[in-house]
């Protein structure tokens, strides 16, 4: 609006202009008489500058009406006035040739309609003998009424001249034309164009100035229309009228320079006086057409800006139709890829859906390719300073948001359809090759097994072909299921356990064929075994010492720490080391026996920390040169997969950070302690903290083996191996950090073995605890953070204290009768996680196969809160069974540890968070209420005294296999002494078993628990659909809550279908069929604990 108001402003100040140079007449309306010369401005200045006017001889002055004669005299005057208001005027009436009465009547009618301030009237008398005589009787006697009847005050002074002669007395010759005998240049034909011109001038300038004005009102005002084809006309309409006015100014300044010119020209004539206020008119035309000039540049301003918005506004509405056009072709893609399956039962709709997924893809690209080219656009008209920007940079957000949504949904599909294509082609291959493997068995010719060669090459054909087993048998359909577990259908689900049941049975049949083969090929051998002969007197030695010819091959087979030694599977990790002792006869060894000091012994085994934690540092720095660093060298990102590029804190883990520390602090300490090793135990003490870098990459480690089980075979890798000229892959350097972690406490038993009465043995002692508690607490954290399912912060719970696997039974209710009932059950396999604040009860579970995850998880069961936890520290029967039992022995959970060892250490655990809980407690109680008696605790449990303080002084009821916490007399239940965990614990407990309240968190039923259902009023889950045998039978489905009202005598129940709001009567043998469903050892216990198949959610 700005350049609006200064085209407004540009056009006040010509209109003010105009009206000072312009006069109210024209020459159109007195040009006759004007031609006629009734009157003139001869140009000519008398005394004080007055203007000059002249009335020449006229015939027919007489004739001429009033009202003519007073528009002459007002033209006339009205020219000198425009530029110089207040001026004063002198008439010469020349009337020489004519009568008294003619004088007479001129000055009367002068006196009625000059206009100006008349100041001199001079008045050439008649030349005759007879007028002038008549003249100067008659001036005499009326000159009195003649300036009386002048307007004016003072009145003007008349004077009557008898020549030309004496009108020089009053006006300068120079200011007289010729006819006066003056020497004044006047053409009164060249006064009548020039006056002409120049108002025609005027005119044309205002023309031109009001036309400028209301254009720009009408751009103003224009409403912008919102189909592009309206802009698209207006714009061209606009701009048809702006050339248009274009041209009209470009002919009036045309007009105004011509006019200037002539102006100039007549002002410069040789021999002539300038005259008729040419400067004054040179200076008018001069300060219009600057005026007009600075109106057409603040017009073509203010046409540009609004020409500007208008092509803007179509960019607008073109780019916003654009974009919506855009928006629905990517939506239609969107809904597109939706109608694409995301699973396929069979491998043929598998790779029908990629083929329509990667159509979908060509679209897709091609349509993001151009929202890509929109989104361009719309950047350049943002940086263009376009009105609407931020309209537009939303619009490009929008689109970028689009495209990003449909890439991530395309690629998602891909990866789950291209995850399923994997897992179905693998199957196929694995249903093949026991088709071949059937195919081998049944072509076997039996007759050649008789000999020994024959069944020899039959056992390789054999061996052969079970090299060339696919990967995915050699995994299990457990490992098989939680890999793809993503993409699982209930048809791949039965698909994969129809694929293993058939490699089971293949198995089975190759394994007999392989035993007889065997047999047949060990009947006829017996083997000889040669023993090299053993020097008399060889020297003992820690370590081997072994030939300088031969090269020596040692495998270790090392088991993750926490397996049981007969669970190895056929995969173990294994190392193999290989000496060369052709160039170097040395050994490990400390020293022969009884040769070595102690001190000596401490410097080997120092010299080997040192030695050992040098190599240690340069194999880390080789890691992070070789391989963590080379993942950002430019020449080899080819050979690195893309998804693998910004994964490198996963595969590597903080070992940068352990490189920090070892190369620029603990290596140093290390170096400092080589000829007093008893320091090394304050070295390991001071650095205690910095060891919790381990933590960190310990338990990034099982993220870290995925990722490498994903990339091994990559290209990169094995490029980057041939550069370090590694023996062993990353995955076996991968591995140092853990290993050198479990090397120090080996070290620092070695130390403090030969350092017995040593003043630093209690510093080297707390360097040993520390690194096995750093050990211990690396240990819980990873089986820690193995635990699934469950779903609040583990963390609230606070520090694991200590984490083992126990056999447990479980009672839910109290009374003889469930303990009768439970000593039937088998324990279940229980991994407990003793938490600060809560107690943990998971499942462990494991992968086998070859290419497993051996890494162990643990489903989450449930969960006991300790501030409502109390424990039994003896039960009669087994040493090593104890009770924990929850919420007033509402939940009895009989736990059976390992050793007798790993039981006390729990209680004495347990002991100490109730005991500070009753600690707090009672400091909370102190706080309100008088302190209540001193509560005697039991001590600490010990290895040789196990005291009954937590539950019952008296033993439990003996010889049950599985005993019953429950199963107690009255006596026994009088003199049980307990360990609750606070007064509010039962409070805090009330409800768990209501289904709409707190979240119960109970296990998934085991295969080891048997199923025993006894119906009991309350709300269950349904497990299978009820048939109907009738419209009026009650309709369940599987998964309905229903509720169990009563029973009548005949064993019917009344039933409330709560999901459906039905209601009927069902048979107790029906209902078993719903509550328990078809499969077996998969029911959830949500409610009364009795129920073992059945999932109840509450009491009525």
């Amino acid at each position: 609006m700005e350049s609006y108001y200064n085209l407004l402003q540009a056009g006040s100040e010509l209109q003010s202009t105009l009206q000072q140079v312009s006069v109210p007449l024209s020459m159109k309306e007195v040009g006759g008489y004007i031609e006629k010369q009734v009157a003139y401005l001869s140009g000519g200045r008398g005394e004080d500058s007055s203007v000059i006017i002249t009335l020449p001889e006229c015939s027919d002055f007489c004739d001429i009406p009033e009202e003519a004669l007073a528009k002459v005299l007002t033209y006339l005057t009205l020219i000198p006035r425009a530029r110089q208001p207040g001026v004063k005027f002198i008439i010469i009436l020349d009337r020489r040739l004519d009568t008294w009465g003619s004088i007479k009547t001129a000055l009367a009618r002068i006196a009625a309609s000059f206009p100006g301030n008349l100041h001199l009237v001079l008045v050439l008398r008649p030349t005759s003998f007879f007028q002038r005589t008549v003249t100067d009787l008659g001036f005499r006697f009326s000159q009195d009424d003649f300036m009386l009847k002048m307007p004016r005050f003072p009145p003007p002074q008349v004077v009557m001249l008898s020549s030309v002669t004496d009108l020089l007395r009053y006006i300068n010759e120079n200011q007289l034309t010729s006819e006066f005998g003056g020497t004044l240049d006047y053409c009164h034909s060249d006064w009548i164009v020039l006056r002409t011109a120049i108002e025609s001038f005027a005119v044309m300038v205002k023309d031109i100035a009001q036309m400028l004005q209301a254009f720009g009102t009408e751009l103003a005002e224009t409403e912008l229309p919102e189909e592009g084809n309206a802009i698209e006309f207006l714009l061209l309409s606009h701009t048809e009228k702006y050339r248009r006015l274009k041209d009209a100014i470009r002919s009036v300044m045309r007009e105004g320079r011509h006019l200037l010119s002539s102006l100039e020209a007549s002002g410069k004539d040789e021999g002539s006086l300038v005259h008729w206020d040419i400067p004054q008119d040179w200076e008018t035309v001069q300060r219009l057409l600057a005026q007009l000039k600075d109106m057409e540049l603040a017009f073509d301003g203010f046409f540009d800006k609004h020409h500007l918005k208008l092509q803007q506004y179509l960019q607008l509405i073109r780019y916003e139709s654009s974009f919506q056009e855009m928006e629905r072709s990517l939506e239609r893609l969107v809904a597109q890829e939706r109608d694409v399956s995301s699973t396929g039962d069979t491998l043929a709709q598998t790779e029908q859906a990629l083929r329509d997924l990667e159509t979908i893809e060509t679209k897709a690209q091609e349509e993001m390719g151009k929202a890509q080219l929109l989104i361009l656009h719309g950047h350049q008209l943002a940086t263009s300073h376009h009105y609407a920007m931020a309209l537009i940079v939303q619009r490009c957000n929008e689109l970028r948001h689009h495209c990003d949504t449909l890439d991530t949904a395309l690629r998602a599909k891909r990866d789950a359809l291209t995850h399923m294509q994997t897992l179905q082609q693998q199957l196929q291959e694995a249903q093949h090759w026991c088709d071949d493997g059937a195919y081998l068995l049944a072509n076997q010719q039996v007759d050649r097994f008789q000999c020994k060669e024959g069944a020899q090459a039959a056992l390789r054909d054999i061996e052969k072909f079970q090299e060339g087993a696919p990967v995915l048998l050699t995994t299990g359909a457990d490992v098989v299921s939680m890999e793809y577990e993503a993409v699982l259908t209930p048809a791949l689900q039965a698909h994969i356990a129809k694929t293993f049941e058939k490699q089971a049975t293949v198995q089975g049949m190759i394994d007999s064929r392989v035993s007889c083969l065997r047999k047949l090929a060990d009947k006829h051998v017996r083997p000889i075994q040669l023993v090299a002969p053993r020097p008399e007197h060889q020297p003992r030695c820690k370590s081997p010492i072994f030939s300088p010819k031969h090269d020596l091959k040692f495998t270790f087979d090392l088991s993750l720490p926490g397996k049981r030694g007969s669970r190895k599977s056929p995969n173990s990790r294994k190392i193999e080391v290989m000496h060369d002792y052709q160039e170097n006869r040395s050994c490990l060894s400390y020293g022969v026996d009884g040769e070595d000091s102690p001190d000596m012994l401490k410097r080997h085994v120092m010299r080997e920390l040192i030695e050992t934690e040098r190599i240690y540092v340069e194999e880390l720095l080789s890691v992070l040169l070789g391989y963590r660093a080379e993942m950002d060298n430019p020449s080899l990102s080819v050979l690195l997969p893309p998804s693998l590029r910004n994964k490198r804190d996963v595969l590597f883990g903080n070992m940068p950070d352990i490189y920090n520390f070892h190369s620029r602090v603990f290596l140093q300490d290390l170096e400092s302690c080589l000829e007093t090793p008893e320091a090394v135990g304050a070295c390991f003490l001071e650095r205690k903290e910095h060891f919790q870098v381990y933590e960190r990459y310990c338990q990034n480690k099982p993220r870290s083996e995925c990722l490498w089980r994903q990339y091994s075979d990559c290209a990169f890798f094995q490029e980057c191996q041939r550069k370090l000229e590694h023996k062993l892959g990353l995955d076996s350097y991968l591995l140092k950090p853990v290993q050198r972690l479990t090397k120090y406490q080996l070290l620092l038993k070695e130390l403090l073995k030969y350092s017995a009465g040593s003043e630093c043995t209690d510093e080297l002692q707390g360097a040993l605890s520390a690194m096995l508690d750093l050990l211990k607490s690396v240990n819980d954290s990873m089986h820690q953070i193995a635990i699934t399912g469950y779903e609040g912060d583990l963390g609230s719970l606070g520090r694991v204290l200590m984490q083992g696997s126990f056999s447990v039974w479980i009672s839910h209710k109290k009374g003889p009768s469930r303990m009768k009932e439970l000593a039937r059950f088998k324990p279940m396999q229980r991994h407990l996680f003793l938490h600060e604040r809560a107690l943990l009860f998971c499942k462990r579970r494991e992968e086998h196969g070859e290419g497993a995850d051996k890494t162990p998880s643990y489903s989450f069961k449930h969960c006991l809160k300790m501030s409502a936890v109390g424990i039994t520290e003896n039960v009669k029967g087994d040493v090593k069974k104890f009770e924990i039992w929850y919420s007033g022995r509402e939940e009895v959970y009989l736990v059976q540890a390992p050793t007798v060892e790993i039981k006390l250490a729990w209680l004495n655990e347990i002991r100490r968070i109730l005991t500070n809980q009753q600690k707090i407690l009672r400091d909370e109680l102190s706080l309100t209420h008088p302190p209540p008696e001193h509560i005697q605790l039991s001590p600490p449990l010990s290895d040789s005294k196990q005291q009954r303080t937590s539950v019952s002084s008296e033993d439990t009821e003996s010889g049950r296999s599985s005993p019953d916490p429950l199963c107690l007399s009255p006596q026994q239940q009088r003199n049980r002494r307990s360990w609750p965990g606070a007064p509010h614990s039962v409070d805090i407990c009330e409800g768990l078993e209501d289904w709409c309240g707190g979240h119960r968190h109970m296990p998934l039923s085991d295969t080891e628990e048997e199923d025993i259902i006894h119906l009991t009023p309350g709300r269950y889950r349904t497990r299978a659909d009820c048939p109907r045998n009738g419209a009026q039978d009650l309709l369940i489905r599987c998964g309905d809550i229903i509720q169990l009202q009563r029973e009548d005598s005949e064993g019917v129940w009344l039933v409330k279908n709560i999901s459906r709001r039905q209601e009927g009567h069902m048979q107790a043998s029906v209902l078993h069929s719903v509550l328990v469903g078809s499969s077996r050892g998969h029911s959830i216990q949500l409610g009364d604990p009795v129920q073992r198949k059945a999932r109840k959610l509450s009491s009525p």
